[in-house]
């Protein structure tokens, strides 16, 4: 077991992950040049947690740089999800251990996420340290 950056070879379990983790409408590109694409851009890693030769845990982490903060970078976080049989095992807290320690080395001075609503996994960030007390998230769909 051991949480990784993800490869272009690791593209059959992201998407089985990515399908778990959307629901209609919001569709899953089903192209291996898509996920290529998000791995190979500037300042994005996708990490899993790796068992048994299978990814069962991903988090996507992008830094971005910043004229704030003395000029360092920040996280968003996307993306994050479990396979459903392997929830409650620790895979998602050591996937968003590592991309927060990540991010920490990167010189980032903070990381943020959101989460649905519906997802009822704000309790889960707010045990490994997130916070919506000093902001709120909101979303335009476009």
């Amino acid at each position: 077991m051991s949480v990784r950056a993800l490869l272009p070879t690791d593209f059959d379990d992201a998407l089985v992950l990515y399908r778990h983790l959307t629901r209609d409408p919001v569709p899953v590109s089903t192209s291996f040049e898509a996920f290529r694409t998000v791995l190979a851009h500037t300042g994005t890693t996708v990490f899993g947690f790796e068992q048994k030769g299978r990814i069962i845990s991903m988090i996507t982490l992008h830094l971005l740089p910043n004229m704030t903060s003395g000029g360092r970078p920040y996280g968003l976080v996307e993306n994050v999800v479990t396979d459903p049989a392997y929830r409650g095992v620790g895979a998602g807290r050591a996937v968003l251990t590592a991309v927060t320690d990540h991010a920490r080395a990167a010189g980032a001075y903070k990381v943020m996420l959101l989460t649905g609503s519906a997802r009822g996994a704000r309790g889960f960030y707010e045990k490994l340290g997130f916070s919506d007390a000093e902001k709120h998230g909101m979303v335009l769909r476009l």
